[in-house]
């Protein structure tokens, strides 16, 4: 593990990690704030999205002043790995940036995509060795992609997560564009294998102990044909699990939309954490 950059931000640290990645095969890069203080302080990871690395949220997302603010750690995972010997795709919505948070079985992407296992089995062991972290369970969040990652590891990993929040996620990848081309590739045609990776369909079978806050812009130009937010209020109906879908008015599916509702994103984790 090596720091490879540090700045003072809100008070706090912003640094970016390096680390060889034993379940990746690749050395992965992440980023993390901690807010001032001795701590320990409650954490959120935020997952990002379609085309992006570590430096998207953390720069664009305007979370640390927030986090500063209510006494949050932050840290801001990759989307996928990275490498020259990493399998990739002149699509934007498949290989490096895209890597959708799950295990691909199918080559040439089972050599380094395994994205939950390099959170749920790295990530969250790395972070309490460098940071104050509060002891228990961890919030998580995401945007479009990373929505879809922070709903879906949420649920089958609950022992590692406590809250679990949204923008603009992809709920239903097994029914949509995005999710089912990336499905084909990293999994396979098998789509009995896809289940476990669809966010509305885990909700159904492994339901959610807690409620979920979900923000989705009116103005999103993906809404009808990737998101499809109403399926997940279906779900959501269907497993007695209280969800809060907020269709925000005139916003898109920009980080201009993640910036306007960050803050309520962390406060809401942060009553949650430390009930």
């Amino acid at each position: 593990m090596e720091k490879i950059a540090s700045a003072k931000l809100f008070g706090g640290a912003h640094d970016v990690w390096r680390h060889s990645s034993e379940v990746l095969g690749v050395d992965m890069e992440f980023a993390t704030f901690i807010p001032e203080g001795e701590g320990p302080f409650p954490v959120l990871y935020f997952l990002s999205g379609l085309t992006c690395t570590w430096e998207n949220a953390a720069t664009k997302a305007g979370a640390q002043q927030f986090a500063a603010k209510h006494g949050m750690i932050l840290v801001f995972p990759d989307t996928s790995p990275r490498g020259d010997d990493v399998a990739d795709d002149d699509s934007y919505a498949l290989g490096k940036g895209a890597g959708f948070y799950m295990t691909a079985t199918k080559a040439p992407w089972a050599d380094h995509y395994k994205m939950d296992s390099y959170i749920i089995d790295e990530l969250t062991a790395f972070v309490p060795k460098i940071a104050p972290v509060t002891g228990g369970k961890a919030g998580i969040t995401g945007h479009s992609m990373g929505g879809h990652g922070a709903l879906t590891l949420a649920m089958r990993y609950p022992d590692s997560f406590k809250s679990v929040s949204a923008f603009a996620p992809i709920v239903a990848p097994t029914k949509v564009p995005w999710g089912r081309d990336i499905f084909h590739a990293y999994l396979g045609d098998d789509e009995s294998e896809w289940a476990a990776y669809d966010a509305c369909e885990l909700l159904v079978s492994n339901g959610w102990d807690g409620d979920i806050l979900v923000d989705v812009g009116k103005a999103d130009p993906f809404l009808e044909a990737q998101l499809k937010p109403d399926l997940l209020q279906s779900a959501a109906q269907k497993a007695g699990v209280e969800l809060e879908m907020r269709l925000q008015e005139g916003y898109d599916h920009s980080y201009y939309f993640v910036t306007s509702f960050i803050e309520d994103h962390i406060t809401w984790h942060k009553s949650r954490l430390t009930a």
